[in-house]
């Protein structure tokens, strides 16, 4: 049993100061995923700083742009109209991303940063990883991989991130307002996050201490039609084996507005900048969204364990775009 000290903030000032004036500290808001790692040994902080009663909590539509306070629960999120009315795939992804009892307490900070579900990440008995015991190697390049990534990956790590809801959010150029001690900073999610590959130990720019306080969320065009699509190895609650998130605004049979990201097979949300160039001007046809979805996976770094994402991911990609476009088999 570990012992450690908890101090519930005042504000967002101070609970930047306590986490960044500790190395061994760590915020605490809605704990989902912290408090198993902390029962599974694989963190073990010595100050919890509860953020909880931070007014970090609102939706705000702004023009075009809905602000979300990084305490907002998922399940607040998905229930909120704008969210609805202007942004269906994310809610969506925030329904298939976890149970309702999650979901009434997981944050969107939280969710953002939830760390990777690999089985030997969360096991200290597993001296190789990487992201644990930097330099140690990664012991499931050789062992049981079905769950982990194929792209963003090397024979460093090949942990996959896990969240349903940042597939959505970087297909939309959602951008990450964060609080530190030196000030304030935003941060675009195709910035915020770093690949497995470049570094295993560090997944995201965040420096210690600095806190999400929120997120700007673009809204879709008018007309934009979106779908997330998520193949699991059982329809309730469970992790991606592969997902798509995707939005287009159809013309005169033309594609004139195109956003993918992939969920499952990156070791980060991955946006899918090929397949949107793919698709842009381009006419709204089969053979077009097919074409389109072979790009989605180059350059695939794969295992044994893990192959079966390659033809996998493009055939969720595909069934996504061709619901939207409405020329779904």
């Amino acid at each position: 049993m570990s012992t450690l000290e908890y101090v519930r903030a005042g504000d967002a000032g101070e609970a930047v100061r306590l986490v960044s004036g500790d190395p061994r500290a760590a915020f605490l808001a809605g704990g989902t995923t912290q408090l198993d790692l902390m029962k599974d040994g694989v963190l073990d902080p010595g100050l919890l700083v509860d953020i909880t009663r931070l007014p970090l909590h609102g939706i705000e539509p702004h023009g075009e742009v809905l602000h979300v306070g990084s305490l907002v629960t998922m399940e607040e999120l998905a229930a909120d109209l704008v969210v609805g009315a202007r942004l269906p795939f994310v809610r969506e992804a925030l329904l298939a991303g976890a149970s309702t009892q999650l979901r009434n307490m997981a944050t969107i900070g939280g969710n953002l940063l939830q760390r990777p579900r690999c089985r030997y990440f969360r096991d200290p008995a597993v001296p190789q990883c990487n992201k644990r015991a930097p330099g140690s190697g990664c012991a499931a390049v050789a062992g049981t991989a079905r769950m982990h990534a194929i792209l963003g990956v090397s024979e460093r790590c090949i942990a996959a991130h896990a969240s349903d809801l940042a597939v959505a959010l970087v297909a939309l150029d959602a951008v990450v307002q964060i609080q530190g001690v030196s000030g304030r900073r935003a941060v675009p999610l195709t910035e915020f996050y770093r690949t497995a590959a470049e570094s295993p130990e560090s997944e995201n720019v965040l420096e210690h201490g600095e806190l999400i306080t929120g997120v700007d969320v673009p809204l879709l065009p008018a007309g934009a039609r979106t779908s997330y699509v998520k193949v699991r190895d059982r329809a309730s609650y469970e992790f991606a084996l592969t997902s798509a998130a995707v939005a287009l605004v159809v013309s005169d049979g033309m594609i004139v507005h195109a956003r993918a990201g992939l969920g499952g097979v990156g070791s980060k949300p991955w946006r899918a900048w090929d397949v949107e160039r793919e698709l842009r001007g381009a006419p709204a046809v089969r053979g077009t969204l097919r074409r389109a979805a072979e790009s989605a996976v180059l350059g695939a770094w794969t295992v044994p364990g893990t192959a079966f994402k390659v033809e996998l991911a493009k055939r969720t990609l595909v069934r996504a775009l061709e619901t939207v476009a409405g020329v779904a088999a």
